[in-house]
């Protein structure tokens, strides 16, 4: 089931991250100002708050499976519509439209391919921590991510920006097949919720009850709301800052060549996400310093002025993140029980999508007001707000916090099963050099 799981993060990740390093370049190419850009960004946030929910419903009726091939057709469809909007400078109008049945192909994904990897592990007998196995899924996709960003921006400087959004939607086809020959539901059963209606009402109860209803959830939940509006925006603003720091717009490889670092440094990170986990007792503290730290690093980036420089701490922050980012997958998935899975996990996106179609437009047109330096510093103060959030879901005294191994959600309160490493590490930053 990981080869299969790593197959589709591949596919995916390399299809997706064609366009990663030139996406805001075309946006503006198409005569979008930073605020429409931005905006175009946050219309696909939007979508994917409107629609996680139903394509939820989906995940959890008809399946893990049939939820990944929609997302695959949905996905190619639109992006090739993105590019017919540049081929024909439309109107932002159009842009916000077909952004938000962007928003509608990833919400296919979102939650639906977690859930099916967490229950297939279960079915299996699996009885690792989830932190090697999404560890090694942030390297992996680093790695696809690498190849496709550079491949892109290289393709585009080649070429012209449109090209790669083209090679994107080829590959989702290609995905499609390989999904639908390998990819098989295990250790999971549909649940008849009847009406679509209906069971989108019980989507929203079982949200709720497991989501917001849940301490421990429901604050990383909230946090998700900052770090992801900020990431969606920092991530895209590094493009025309770092071409802005270089000297050159035209010089779209060294946009793809940003997006590839960020890749290299998913790559690192996700191999040390299990060892980034034995060295705190509790996982809340290793999300709590890393959304802190990346914060200030973002408030650095927007004072500085060496390119070289910026590429440093783009490394940083990019290696922070990845590393931190597997332990809160695993945090989230041992609080949530496996019929509600997909569920929770697609309203957790929902929450941080909410975020990233308020947070995005705001900080872009800092951008366009103050420049893209201001916008970074401003981004790492909305990002800071974030650590109360974790702080609490810490304070709620979750089992998962400690928890080592996949497994039914247990109740807070109730104790988890902890290896020696685990029980021994100190509940600090000062428990070895470089945490």
């Amino acid at each position: 089931m990981q080869a299969v799981y790593f197959t589709l993060l591949i596919g995916n990740t390399l299809a997706a991250s064609f366009i990663w390093g030139i996406n805001t370049l075309f946006l503006l190419d198409a005569g979008l100002t930073n605020l429409e850009a931005f905006a175009a960004n946050s219309f696909f946030s939007i979508g994917m708050v409107v629609f996680e929910v139903p394509t939820g419903v989906v995940a959890d009726t008809l399946g893990r499976r049939v939820s990944y091939l929609l997302g695959t057709v949905t996905l190619a469809v639109t992006t090739v519509l993105y590019y017919l909007l540049w081929v024909w400078h439309s109107p932002f109008w159009a842009w916000a439209l077909v952004s938000v049945l962007l928003g509608l192909g990833f919400t296919f994904f979102s939650g639906a391919v977690e859930a099916w990897l967490v229950d297939a592990l279960t079915a299996t007998g699996y009885t690792g921590s989830l932190e090697q196995v999404f560890g090694r899924g942030v390297s992996v996709a680093g790695v696809a991510m690498l190849g496709g960003s550079t491949l892109g921006g290289v393709v585009a400087q080649a070429t012209d920006l449109g090209v790669p959004f083209l090679m994107r939607a080829g590959v989702l086809v290609l995905m499609f097949a390989v999904a639908a020959l390998l990819m098989r539901d295990l250790g999971f059963t549909p649940v008849d919720r009847g009406h679509p209606i209906t069971a989108t009402k019980h989507v929203l109860v079982a949200s709720v009850k497991y989501g917001l209803g849940r301490p421990g959830v429901r604050y990383m939940m909230l946090a998700s709301a900052f770090t992801t509006g900020v990431g969606f925006y920092v991530f895209y603003a590094l493009q025309p800052y770092l071409l802005e720091l270089w000297g050159d717009e035209g010089a779209y490889s060294i946009a793809g060549l940003a997006a590839g670092i960020v890749a290299g440094s998913q790559i690192i990170g996700g191999l040390v996400a299990p060892w980034l986990r034995r060295r705190f007792r509790k996982r809340t503290t290793s999300v709590m310093l890393a959304v802190g730290v990346s914060a200030g690093i973002l408030v650095v980036l927007g004072v500085n002025r060496s390119f070289w420089v910026a590429l440093a701490l783009l490394v940083l922050w990019a290696l922070i993140d990845a590393a931190a980012g597997p332990v809160r997958q695993a945090y989230l998935n041992d609080m949530i029980p496996s019929s509600q899975r997909a569920t929770v996990l697609s309203f957790d996106s929902l929450i941080g999508s909410t975020g990233a179609a308020a947070i995005q437009p705001v900080l872009g047109r800092s951008a366009d007001v103050w420049g893209y330096p201001f916008s970074l510093a401003l981004s790492g103060l909305v990002q800071a707000i974030a650590v109360p959030f974790v702080w609490l879901s810490r304070r709620s005294g979750e089992a998962a916090d400690v928890a080592t191994v996949t497994g039914e959600a247990a109740e807070p309160g109730e104790p988890a099963a902890t290896d020696a490493a685990t029980d021994a590490a100190p509940d600090g930053p000062g428990a070895s050099p470089g945490t």
